[in-house]
């Protein structure tokens, strides 16, 4: 195959044959895919965008990458749902100028995260377009009462967040500016560089949690969301849904200290906060799980703030100053006027 070979060149029925490779033979063919689930789960259905000059670009992604970050996107979708993968399906819009093996190189990053995580590609639909996008719907399945939901939060919670927050948005910044990779310790560069090709949902917190809880718990008392906009967007979102406020503990943010050590305290927590794309999971627990879950995680979980009954959300500092209400205006937001896609 000559990598100048477009997918044009092949055509949709030759590409379609190309791609067929990655699904398993025997759902691939009819108009749809039927799939079975155990008696006893449900079935938690998600769907995600990624589009080219927004999500990723030649400049910062492989098309490996960009692959596996389109699963890895709608699997934490899944996992914050507390659902296990099931399949996938792929609908692609592509200018007819794309090289195969960018296409090929999306679907074998696909691939490495559904042999990773779980799951397979169920089929999907082709489409010309000016601009590439992924669109991925993933289907999961979870037992109804281990389902877990945004509006369960209430007052008096401990708020939870996996992993640091800011290293996919550390990582995009070394991407974007390579001169800088010289101010930063090599591990730390393909640390957070790794974070933003490569995310890894957090399918570990959910088992953790279910086993600190045992298995007669059901998800009653538990909140949850992942944190692909920013930390302070799930906590937002989760408040918002449940009804609650919220106060979170500035020197409790889960930022990465090599982080802080590059850019600055003040620039690590605007990363923590609005940064997104870290694909780690906020959850609104008892005390006493909450413990639990960071006992089990370790360094990998942070116990960030509270729930509480007066609405808003807020950022306390140890010092004088007054805290700072944070809101949704402050984030990225696809339609805003200042919205700053990757490019």
């Amino acid at each position: 195959m000559s990598d100048s070979q477009t997918i044009a060149d092949l055509g949709e029925l030759g590409l379609l044959q190309r791609l067929f490779r990655f699904c398993p033979g025997d759902v691939i063919g009819d108009d749809g895919a039927v799939v079975a689930l155990p008696p006893d789960q449900r079935l938690v259905v998600t769907t995600d965008v990624l589009v080219d000059g927004v999500h990723f670009s030649d400049r910062t992604t492989s098309p490996t990458d960009v692959g596996w970050r389109a699963v890895a996107a709608n699997l934490s979708d899944l996992a914050a749902m507390g659902a296990v993968p099931v399949g996938i399906t792929v609908g692609l819009s592509l200018p007819g100028h794309t090289p195969l093996t960018w296409v090929e190189g999306l679907y074998q990053g696909m691939a490495a995260g559904l042999t990773r995580w779980g799951g397979v590609v169920l089929g999907g639909d082709l489409c010309r377009a000016d601009t590439k996008s992924v669109a991925i719907t993933a289907l999961g399945s979870v037992r109804p009462e281990r389902a877990l939901y945004r509006y369960r939060a209430q007052p008096g919670q401990a708020i939870v967040a996996t992993g640091h927050h800011g290293l996919s948005r550390a990582g995009l910044e070394l991407l974007l500016h390579p001169e800088r990779s010289a101010e930063v310790a090599p591990t730390d560069r393909d640390r957070w560089i790794a974070a933003h090709q490569r995310p890894q949902p957090r399918f570990d917190a959910i088992a953790a949690l279910w086993d600190d809880l045992g298995t007669a718990a059901d998800s009653t008392h538990i909140a949850a969301m992942d944190s692909s906009d920013g930390l302070a967007n799930a906590v937002l979102h989760l408040c918002q849904a449940s009804g609650v406020g919220a106060v979170l503990q500035a020197d409790s943010l889960p930022i990465d200290p090599a982080v802080a050590a590059w850019v600055g305290r003040s620039q690590a927590i605007d990363w923590c906060l609005y940064g997104g794309e870290d694909f780690e999971l906020v959850l609104c627990l008892p005390w006493p799980a909450a413990r639990a879950l960071q006992a089990n995680l370790e360094s990998d979980c942070a116990i960030v703030g509270e729930t509480t009954a007066a609405i808003g959300v807020e950022l306390q500092s140890t010092d004088a100053d007054p805290p700072t209400i944070l809101s949704f205006s402050q984030g990225f937001q696809h339609f805003a006027a200042t919205c700053q896609p990757e490019s």
